[in-house]
């Protein structure tokens, strides 16, 4: 199960505002669990990390 916690370890740095495509280019050295749940955000732009999260956790 993926936690907040991993999905924050996995974009530490990210710049933000950030589309899907650039968090999961960002990720893609993480889990397969963590890249499996930002597979499934809706395909926009997030302003920062916590709308990240509620996006993978709604």
């Amino acid at each position: 199960m993926v936690s907040p916690i991993d999905i924050q370890k996995a974009l530490k740095g990210m710049d933000y505002p950030a589309t899907k495509e650039q968090i999961l280019e960002q990720a893609k050295g993480s889990d397969k669990e963590v890249l499996d749940a930002l597979q499934k955000i809706d395909d926009r732009e997030y302003e920062g990390p916590s709308g990240v999260s509620a996006a993978v956790f709604d």
